[in-house]
């Protein structure tokens, strides 16, 4: 079995399998969007090696590519999915 770890999405605790990246724990703890267009659209990595910007999150208050860090046991990852 894989290990899961513990870790805050939008104020939501989630568990994901460990080792993986924020931008793939966003995936597995919902949509997968890390924004939201200036129109309003939900976006999502593209690329998933960091080009595109559009993984962009807030980490432990931090603004950092979901697509290039790998989960952490307590991580609070902030989205701006909010509508």
């Amino acid at each position: 079995m894989t290990a899961r770890i513990a870790l805050v999405v939008d104020g939501q605790p989630v568990e994901v399998p460990a080792g993986i990246s924020v931008a793939a724990a966003l995936r597995h703890a919902g949509s997968g969007a890390t924004r939201r267009s200036v129109g309003g659209a939900l976006r999502a990595p593209v690329c998933g090696m960091g080009v595109c910007q559009e993984c962009r999150v807030a980490i432990d208050g931090r603004r950092q590519l979901a697509c290039q860090t790998v989960v952490a046991a307590g991580m609070r990852i902030a989205t701006g999915t909010a509508p």
